[in-house]
């Protein structure tokens, strides 16, 4: 048929909700992430700190498991806030490696190939395309992080009893607000990289480097002018006091205490900060157009 013969036809197939249409971009990235055998490996080996995690709990509640292994009662790691938050730390550590792996091609791939108006011209807005982005390493940490650890929660509940559901709930809110915070800073920092630095190996440096540049400038600023404010920059430590608090580790804030250079509040400034610092990079990078002056 000709081409002046042709009529144009609506499309007839079922459409994607609005509020999922930014669902569409994790779904493709992940088709091309688990083609590669390592990355499956690495994905695989994070699920093992839960295994070995649960069968602690289950030898805890098991007499005949323990008389197998030769364990007494006493001798066996208890279950408490201490717990959770050694596992906890090992999983955010986990999410830090994914996100130096997945993190600095988000969006310095679309970048380099001007690929932003082939997504932006759909209707598609800035927004749906920064929340589908963030949504390939916020839902891929997550099942790392919160989701193993609220079931670990959930399943000492299980052994234990409603009793210690209802005296140790402050558990689960610690895993979830660190993890969840954790995975929102790790993915702004990631994606605001990945926008402002289009060479992959430089970007994972910056991810690097932002957590391991503030420690040593916070030790000189506090070394010069005694005070500890200049740790203020050091992310990592925010996340520390963040879970020492959260966890009840510590009975009290000391600020002179040389692993706890600040308070809880201030460490949710240090948060907020680099999220809005982030998210105003990556707003102003993600556009349909690039002017140069």
């Amino acid at each position: 048929m000709a081409v002046y013969g042709q009529t144009y036809k609506a499309y007839e197939g079922n459409l994607t909700p609005s509020w999922s249409r930014f669902l569409v971009i994790p779904r493709y990235a992940y088709q091309d992430l688990f083609k590669y055998t390592l990355f499956v490996v690495l994905f695989v080996v994070c699920f093992v700190p839960p295994l070995i995690f649960a069968t602690i709990i289950y030898m805890h509640h098991n007499a005949a498991a323990l008389a197998i292994f030769g364990i007494s009662g006493t001798d066996i790691i208890p279950i408490n806030g201490f717990f959770f938050s050694v596992f906890t730390g090992i999983q955010t550590s986990l999410a830090f490696i994914f996100t130096v792996i997945i993190g600095p091609v988000l969006i310095s791939r679309d970048l380099a190939n001007n690929g932003l108006p082939l997504y932006l011209c759909r209707p598609f807005t800035r927004f749906e395309y920064i929340l589908g982005k963030a949504s390939v390493l916020m839902i891929l940490l997550s099942t790392i992080t919160w989701i193993p650890g609220t079931l670990l929660f959930l399943f000492q509940s299980y052994l234990e009893g409603g009793g210690w559901l209802a005296k140790n709930y402050w558990i689960l809110y610690a895993i979830l607000v660190v993890c969840i915070a954790w995975i929102v800073i790790l993915t702004l920092l990631a994606m605001a990289f990945s926008a402002w630095i289009k060479w992959r190996t430089a970007a994972s440096a910056a991810l690097f480097a932002i957590f391991i540049i503030p420690t040593p400038i916070g030790f000189a600023i506090q070394g010069i002018l005694k005070s500890s404010k200049g740790h203020l920059l050091n992310i990592g430590m925010a996340l520390h006091v963040m879970t020492q608090e959260l966890f009840q580790l510590r009975d009290e804030i000391s600020p002179d205490d040389d692993d706890y250079f600040f308070s809880y509040g201030e460490a949710w400034m240090v948060f907020l900060a680099y999220a809005a610092l982030c998210f105003y990079m990556l707003w102003r990078k993600v556009r349909a157009y690039e002017v140069v002056s």
